[in-house]
């Protein structure tokens, strides 16, 4: 009887040894989420400069090189495509911006969610923007936005608002005139509400575009 309670207690321990060793710390989960940035960075042949080489270089990146400027404070990787028409958002205003995007979660290389699909074409992603003395913050307009139906919240990314130190946010009204686009590796800890909880980057593509 006390051999059978032993064995019993020993598969019991087992189970339990391994089943803590299949649950990943946050800890892993960071490794994890810097080492799929990391092969991306590779895979894609990206050249990665600091936020010195991004300010010598008059706040731009190299498209032709495949440039991201890297901003130490966050983690988040930009690559400005288009500057935009108009002009950069002032000091205190607020502004009304439309957003075409795309979202792919990086861990799984796959599309996770776009308005620029046939099915949400109808949607223009809205938010409203403000400059508090350099600092952006932002909400979606909850009826207008694809991100609102998908993840349930009028929260902004806080990766998404890195831009607009850097950009010009217009509407074109002449023949050549662009509106502002950018590509960004956003980790988890400045992305939606899901990949922060799941702890997973995503890669944007978005345009800003001024609204009326």
């Amino acid at each position: 009887m006390r051999k059978l309670s032993y064995i019993v207690f020993l598969f019991i321990g087992l189970f339990v040894f391994i089943a803590c060793n299949d649950q990943q710390t946050y800890a892993d989960l960071r490794k994890q989420e810097n080492a799929i940035i990391n092969q991306y960075l590779a895979d894609s042949n990206v050249s990665v400069i600091n936020e010195t080489q991004f300010a010598d270089q008059g706040y731009t990146t190299d498209v032709s090189k495949n440039e991201f400027v890297l901003f130490a404070s966050n983690g988040v990787y930009m690559q400005i495509i288009r500057k935009g028409c108009g002009e950069p958002l002032k000091d205190g205003e607020t502004a009304t911006v439309l957003c075409r995007f795309n979202e792919r979660n990086m861990k799984t290389d796959s599309l996770q969610l776009s308005n620029n699909v046939l099915f949400y074409s109808s949607y223009v992603d809205k938010m409203t923007v403000r400059n508090t003395s350099g600092t952006f913050t932002a909400s979606f307009i909850s009826g207008s936005s694809v991100m609102f139906l998908a993840y349930g919240s009028t929260s902004v990314p806080t990766g998404w608002l890195v831009p607009f130190t850097y950009i010009n946010l217009g509407r074109p009204a002449k023949v050549g005139d662009e509106i502002a686009k950018v590509r960004l590796i956003v980790p988890a800890a400045r992305g939606q509400a899901y990949a922060s909880q799941s702890v997973y980057p995503c890669l944007y593509d978005i345009t800003f575009e001024r609204g009326r």
